[in-house]
């Protein structure tokens, strides 16, 4: 068990995080929310030991782990993706070498009873058991499938990790920390660099995972699909659901309801009060009851709304300067990294108001034509701009278009020409992106990814752009903020050209579509839910993840044969009953291992005590149940993976 209790911290006099508590069992899956800035990431960091709170503490037991994947890191590995995901086992090497140090120095012990001695056998076990859970060998062979479960191809295993962008190298951290299996996983914006298909991996794999998990994200569904809990960060404070995250938007809503009601009716009763008193003070008659009343305020105890921060950004984009018709034209595109073909001869146009939305599986090159728009890298063909066209660029990775050394202020200050370069209307700019008085002197570096997302959506603001080019706008924002975000971008006159795996955010913003795949570029005109429905699926996550032909199978069986599709419905329902019984069984059996770890615990504790060996036959009556507990739980743990390997068997093939 991990306990968070009576955590605070500030920044610039303002509480973040004011006497926060919580508890995380060892299987818990927790979507962390709240608003950009709220502290979600603060409490990671606080958790991942990589900052100090300012009152209270993280706590959890000495032989527990933790792993922790922020929203951004710095890379400078001069290994391949394969060797840089091999150093994930330093942890095993150091632990075989500690084992052989304690096992030389309990063999030299020759007072059995002493403390040194029992400490040893301790340490002992600790690190074999920690050993046995890394399971070196079997991990090691897991490195490949987990690399291809966040995207990579076996050829990309050679090549070096300066090869790929901040994105994929971010993987390779994910990767790193998967294999490590530490005990509590804690997940900052996890999706933010993952494809549809990866992302769909990735909720296998945390569903399955036999740890905690603790994660922020912006995905709606990633988190209902993953977590059973939900703790929500408001005005400092935590609010703790057993539920997933739709489920707690309901109860959420119900609760401030009722709490706003009881505070109004409080409120109502204490001035009812007050004018009694202030009305009767002066009257001898009436001295009794108004003590007695002034008494009962007193020790009324305030009931505090929770008011839900309202506050979001509010822009819109300027008016856009007329271009050519032709906004640009592209002749024999192609584009190589090394070896690797991305785009093969794309020949197109864009012309003035086309909104387009680029779509298709990571690495199949949407970025890279984003980048070729923008002339950021070379490429073999021609690719023209036309006429008076003014690009507007917001990049997927915002450390490459932000200064981090700079502050808030200085980073729109070095943009600003014109009227945009008086210092009240860029206070008053950020303002309208939520920065207040006190974070425009913060460095970019200490910004959270929501806050360098609205940075970078208001250096935007400060220069009129005919051709609008957005890659992945939505990753860091939260709910509130990709609304406000859409409503702009439908006011917007320009061209647009957006990047995204939202389905919700591009509907009704594009008119075209550009299916990425196979180093080329498919066409289709219309809604997004046009393409989508087209290709028979309701979801960008269908859709990536290759359900597409399996939906038209189904179709062309459908005109087969009635016979065909009752046997198939009969094997279907035959799957469902088994996948059912198994996942049943999983959970009765992560139930009955929570419920004897936590045993465990207790045994354990009371064995810690000074005074245990006290009562020799107390003592030895708890170390046999303690020892018969663990041979049990390691037995449970077995049938777990048991259970597990069945149902990941079923679930690849599944043989309907």
């Amino acid at each position: 068990m991990y306990s968070v209790s009576g955590l605070s911290i500030s920044f610039s006099g303002i509480e973040i995080l004011d006497n926060i508590s919580f508890l995380i069992n060892s299987r818990d899956r927790i979507g962390l929310v709240g608003k950009n800035g709220a502290g979600k990431s603060t409490l990671l960091t606080i958790m991942a030991g990589k900052q100090q709170a300012e009152k209270g503490a993280f706590t959890y037991p000495s032989t527990r782990t933790v792993g922790y994947l922020p929203q951004e890191l710095s890379f400078n590995s001069l290994k391949t993706v394969f060797e840089e995901t091999l150093t994930t086992f330093n942890e095993v090497n150091e632990l075989k070498a500690e084992l052989i140090e304690i096992n030389e120095l309990i063999e030299k012990t020759e007072d059995f009873e002493s403390d040194q001695y029992y400490k040893l056998l301790d340490s002992q076990n600790d690190k074999r058991e920690r050993l046995t859970y890394l399971d070196f060998e079997k991990n090691e062979g897991l490195i490949g499938k987990i690399l291809k479960g966040l995207g990579f191809r076996e050829s990309d295993f050679k090549r070096n990790m300066s090869e790929f962008s901040g994105g994929w190298q971010m993987r390779v951290e994910l990767a790193k920390i998967l294999l490590r299996m530490p005990d509590l996983l804690l997940l900052d914006e996890p999706t933010n660099h993952l494809d549809i298909e990866s992302i769909l991996w990735m909720e296998d794999f945390l569903k399955n995972y036999p740890g905690a998990v603790v994660m922020v994200s912006h995905d709606r569904l990633f988190l209902d699909n993953i977590c059973n809990k939900t703790i929500e960060i408001i005005n400092g404070k935590v609010y703790d659901y057993n539920l997933p995250y739709s489920k707690f938007l309901d109860v959420r809503e119900e609760r401030l309801r009722s709490q706003f009601a009881t505070a109004q009716n409080q409120q109502k009763y204490i001035e009812q009060q007050e004018r009694f008193i202030e009305r009767f003070r002066a009257k001898n008659t009436k001295a009794k009851q108004v003590k007695s009343k002034i008494k009962r305020l007193e020790k009324i105890e305030r009931i505090e709304f929770d008011e839900t921060d309202k506050s979001q950004i509010n822009f819109r984009f300027p008016p856009a300067p007329r271009s050519g018709t032709i906004v640009f034209e592209t002749m024999d595109c192609s584009k190589k990294y090394g070896p690797n073909l991305i785009l093969h001869n794309l020949e197109f146009v864009v012309e003035r108001g086309d909104r387009i939305a680029f779509v298709g599986k990571n690495g199949e090159g949407k970025t890279t034509l984003v980048k070729m728009i923008n002339n950021e890298v070379e490429f073999n063909g021609t690719l023209k701009l036309g006429q008076q066209v003014e690009i507007g660029y917001y990049a997927q990775v915002q450390e490459k278009s932000l200064d981090e050394n700079l502050s808030v202020l200085k980073t729109i200050e070095d943009v600003a020409t014109g009227d945009w370069s008086n210092s009240s209307k860029i206070r008053g700019l950020l303002g309208a992106f939520l920065f207040n008085e006190n974070d425009v002197d913060k460095r970019v570096k200490v910004l959270s990814g929501g806050e360098k997302s609205r940075l970078a959506l208001a250096k935007l603001l400060l220069k009129p752009a005919n051709l609008l080019i957005l890659d992945e706008p939505t990753n860091h924002l939260d709910m509130t903020a990709k609304e406000v975000l859409k409503n702009a971008l439908l006011q917007y006159d320009g061209t647009l050209i957006l990047v995204s795996h939202d389905r919700d955010f591009l509907e009704g913003l594009t008119n075209r579509t550009f299916e990425f795949k196979n180093q080329k570029i498919k066409e289709h005109l219309g809604l997004v839910s046009e393409f989508l429905s087209k290709h028979k699926v309701a979801t960008f996550r269908e859709f990536e993840s290759g359900k597409i032909s399996s939906k038209a199978r189904k179709d062309a069986n459908d005109k087969k044969s009635t016979k065909g599709n009752k046997e198939k419905f009969n094997r279907k329902k035959e799957y469902e009953k088994k996948i059912r019984k198994l996942k049943n069984a999983i959970l009765k059996l992560e139930s009955e291992i929570s419920e004897m770890e936590k045993k465990l615990i207790d045994y354990e504790n009371k064995m810690q005590r000074p005074d245990f060996f006290g009562d020799h036959y107390e003592s030895a009556k708890i170390s046999k149940k303690h020892a018969a507990l663990s041979i049990a739980l390691e037995s449970k743990v077995s049938d777990w993976e048991t259970k597990n390997n069945e149902l990941e068997e079923l679930q690849t093939h599944p043989l309907l």
